[in-house]
């Protein structure tokens, strides 16, 4: 269900300026942070929760938190 909601906004999925360096920095990416997170969300096992107000997607050694009601990438951590 909460997979559904993201890949059904999929075109508002976006991040700040510092959210970029942010994500890029705790990911280890040098790929555009934005891309790499929608990515990750299509992949088949990706896993999606909601907690408050942010969702969480769960995926191979990442964890991705998106703003719930702006569809703004937070920021990602490796497990």
């Amino acid at each position: 269900m909460h997979k559904k909601k993201l890949l059904e906004n999929i075109e508002k999925i976006h991040t700040t300026e510092m959210g970029i360096v942010r994500i890029q920095k705790n990911l280890e990416i040098g790929d555009e942070p934005v891309s790499y997170c929608i990515s990750k969300l299509e992949q088949e096992n990706s896993v999606v929760r909601k907690e408050g107000k942010n969702y969480y997607v769960d995926v191979d050694d990442c964890i991705i938190t998106i703003n719930a009601s702006s569809f703004t990438v937070i920021t990602a951590h490796k497990k």
